[in-house]
């Protein structure tokens, strides 16, 4: 604990000196590094940002790294060379900015880990995400409750794909769904035909659909050819989950099974709407950008950034204080309320 809270002290103490005499920072550079254009919440992700700092008078510095590691390091190193004043980051993989994060620590630029958290360097200020232990506890928790699994006998089989196994929040999404799933498994109400149940034979490098699809392909002929019917997917995202609908439309003739997902991609909708995908997580990002304008704008003033997490978010040098937003569980019955009465989405853009 007392680790935890020196490193505290230390963010709060290189915020301060590097920007803590600023009334007004309107005008500065705020660089923003983005993972990839090639999932649509990125793009969501990014353009809200820089919309919402470009209202408060920012420049912004918007990169995307198309999932290339090296890639993101030059943005980044381009960045802090270019005199950005902050930076926001969605890493790539969790593991690999630290050396380029000692150059922003070495130039007393604050950083923010966006969604991601950015693992083993105390060059991290703060981290805005959403609760993404409660992700996975809601899509395990919508599967115990689809398939009544407090009151049915079972077996049930279930299949699971989830994310990049090099994206801390797997760990989050993984371990929350099988907080809530493992109960089961033990009691023999969930079965894996398959096997696969560990994070790493569950992963999908990148979040790829085609990934997700070509494994979860192989499981459907290895173990459910024979008429076994599949009865719930727990798939951590709607590019794992819309991987696993193309497999099932093409090689699988049974009862549909209950699929989970996350994101509301625009891609994904029409199959919950047609009953193909049973639920997704929906994480606005609209809320988490205007998190995020606040803890820039109160760490470019000086001010004391929101946080509302101090205890949960260890990057294994030190507790990152970490703002965390509410997910919600968005089906065929609540994604009007949801997705078009909020505006997030067009009735048009889900058809």
């Amino acid at each position: 604990m007392k680790k935890r809270i020196l490193a505290m002290t230390a963010v709060a103490a290189i915020s301060a000196l590097a920007l803590g005499a600023m009334a007004n920072a309107e005008g500065e550079t705020i660089g923003v590094a983005m993972p990839t254009q090639d999932l649509q919440r990125w793009n969501q992700d990014g353009e809200n940002m820089k919309a919402q700092l470009e209202e408060k008078g920012y420049v912004v510095d918007l990169q995307y790294a198309g999932n290339d590691v090296a890639t993101q390091v030059s943005q980044i190193e381009n960045m802090i060379a270019n005199g950005d004043q902050l930076l926001v980051i969605a890493s790539i993989e969790g593991d690999s900015l630290g050396t380029v994060l000692a150059q922003a620590k070495e130039a007393e630029i604050p950083v923010i880990a966006y969604d991601r958290l950015i693992m083993n360097t105390d060059a991290v200020s703060y981290y805005a995400t959403f609760d993404n232990y409660l992700v996975g506890k809601t899509q395990g928790q919508f599967i115990v409750d689809a398939l009544d699994l407090e009151n049915a006998d079972g077996p049930f089989n279930l299949e699971m794909v989830t994310g990049d196994p090099g994206d801390n929040n797997v760990n989050f999404f993984f371990g929350g769904a099988m907080e809530v799933l493992q109960p089961y498994i033990d009691a023999g109400k969930l079965v894996v035909p398959s096997g696969q149940m560990t994070k790493d034979e569950v992963a999908t490098a990148g979040w790829a659909t085609d990934a997700a699809q070509s494994r979860f392909e192989n499981i459907l002929s290895s173990n459910y050819a024979d008429g076994t019917t599949l009865h719930a997917v727990l798939a951590s995202n709607d590019s794992t989950a819309l991987g696993v609908a193309n497999a099932l439309a093409a090689n699988y003739t049974g009862e549909y099974p209950i699929i989970t997902g996350q994101d509301c991609d625009i891609a994904n909708m029409p199959n919950i709407i047609d009953g193909k995908q049973a639920m997704s997580v929906f994480k606005d990002t609209r809320t988490l950008a205007t998190k995020v304008v606040e803890m820039v704008d109160a760490i470019m003033t000086g001010a004391e950034a929101p946080v509302n997490d101090t205890e949960t978010y260890d990057n294994g040098t030190g507790v990152i204080p970490s703002y965390l937003c509410e997910p919600v569980a968005v089906t065929i019955d609540n994604y009007k309320e949801m997705l078009v009465d909020s505006g997030y989405y067009t009735e048009d853009q889900l058809q």
